[in-house]
């Protein structure tokens, strides 16, 4: 908290609450309290307002002075694991809490006047509690469920309030609702059909074409930052790639790039490239950028990419454990979150070329499926795109194998390879609509 308070304070909150009981040390105690009053005052409890509230408090030399501070903060040098500390200091205040109410009622029953079924009580009450500690009162009265729940729908209804966030591609909107808050979206192909070129349209969509531009959070695990920044400039000014190296690029193609750069310069868009991070990790970061500039979408490049935290005896639970963990993280953050995914070969040993995926085809575990809110398959023909000229374009198709709370179907695509874009075959929203110029 001292070292990064604006990011590490809120999750300290919310997941150990702001009580410094659960610390063992009077000192660590204390400079807990001094830190939250800090930022409930609205400020940041770094390691000089920290010292002086406590100085103001008459308690900085009870802690061991600003030189004891300064060791607390050089103890670490990342905050990465802000979240897995704040667990560790929960399981040993439970079991001091234990120790404590152990012991109280050993001593209870030597009494020789107490009542057992009134002692039994008072235990259970006291257990109880301690296993509540640090955690959110998550029970709600079916009465103002109904209430909240009604008014959304008619805000929903009056258009005051959109269902989720589009992405772009209407047809696909009216089967999902667009990317709903707390949902897992899942997207999945085989490689090189171009998953992450559609993940980068959609994102493009999301963050600078639409009249409503939103902040969102790309963690490549596939790709460098500098990779996904040139594609963006590519695909927007709809120029291929490959025309900067054959050296086929011409100087009435800079205008197009110059205003595409211009444009996605102003989109705030964060992209982390750290390759095989760890659930534990992404969450961390996540929310510190959802506290740092409030993101309202996560994609994620690609699930089979990433690593548990802890080691297990197969690949399916580790990715059943990192599938698990994307979910709670969306229902925690309340913000949708995309999520590319691999299929595994099965779909290739198929006898036909063009061959559709089905849930059974996803890559290492069913646990993505059942997580998952939403699944949705990339599918095309790869051999169609061989040899193709320049601005042709070959059929896709978008297909929404499984939806939790719509329908299912499939959306017809176009994909144009020489700039690696996706766009919908049918009438699509002037908002998102291509240029007519191509390379």
């Amino acid at each position: 908290m001292l070292r990064e308070p604006k990011s590490c304070v809120d999750i300290v909150i919310s997941l150990i609450g702001s009580s410094p009981e659960n610390f063992y040390s009077a000192a660590h105690r204390d400079i807990f309290s001094a830190a939250i009053e800090l930022n409930a005052a609205g400020t940041a409890p770094d390691l000089l307002s920290v010292a002086q509230k406590l100085r103001s408090a008459g308690k900085l030399d009870a802690i061991g002075g600003e030189v004891y501070l300064a060791e607390l903060f050089s103890a670490i040098a990342t905050t990465v694991n802000i979240e897995a500390w704040c667990q560790i200091l929960l399981n040993l205040s439970m079991l001091r809490r234990m120790i404590n109410a152990c012991s109280g009622a050993l001593v209870k029953c030597y009494d020789n006047d107490a009542e057992p079924v009134k002692l039994v009580e008072e235990i259970e009450t006291d257990i109880y509690n301690i296993r509540n500690v640090g955690q959110p009162d998550v029970i709600k009265d079916l009465k103002l469920l109904i209430k909240e729940e009604f008014q959304a729908l008619m805000d929903i209804r009056n258009k005051k309030v959109e269902v989720g966030i589009p992405t772009g591609f209407a047809q696909v909107d009216e089967f999902t609702g667009g990317l709903k808050p707390g949902e897992m979206f899942v997207l999945a192909a085989r490689p090189s059909i171009g998953k992450t070129s559609l993940a980068l349209n959609i994102i493009a969509n999301v963050v600078y074409r639409c009249s409503n531009p939103r902040p969102v959070a790309f963690f490549s695990l596939e790709m460098t930052d500098r990779q996904i920044a040139r594609r963006l400039i590519c695909t927007e000014a709809q120029i291929s790639e490959r025309l900067f190296w054959d050296g086929s690029f011409k100087d009435n193609d800079l205008a197009r790039v110059t205003t595409a750069a211009s444009k996605i310069s102003k989109a705030k868009l964060y992209i982390d490239p750290t390759g095989g991070i760890s659930i534990s990790e992404l969450r961390a970061k996540a929310r510190r950028l959802k506290s740092e500039h409030d993101i309202q979408l996560i994609v994620i490049d690609y699930l089979q990419l990433m690593h548990a935290d802890s080691r297990l005896d197969g690949r399916q639970q580790e990715v059943a454990e990192i599938s698990g963990g994307i979910k709670k993280l969306a229902k925690d953050l309340q913000i949708p979150i995309l999520v590319l995914a691999q299929l595994n070969r099965e779909i290739d040993k198929n006898a036909s070329a063009n061959a559709r995926p089905k849930l059974a085809h996803l890559r290492e575990s069913g646990a993505i499926e059942q997580d998952a809110d939403i699944v949705c398959f990339l599918h095309r023909n790869r051999d169609d795109a061989k040899n193709l000229a320049d601005g042709a374009s070959v059929d896709a198709e978008w297909i929404i194998e499984k939806n939790r709370n719509g329908q299912t179907g499939m959306v017809k695509l176009l994909f144009y390879p020489s700039r690696m874009e996706f766009v919908a075959a049918a009438p699509m929203s002037e908002e998102f609509a291509p240029g007519t110029t191509q390379s």
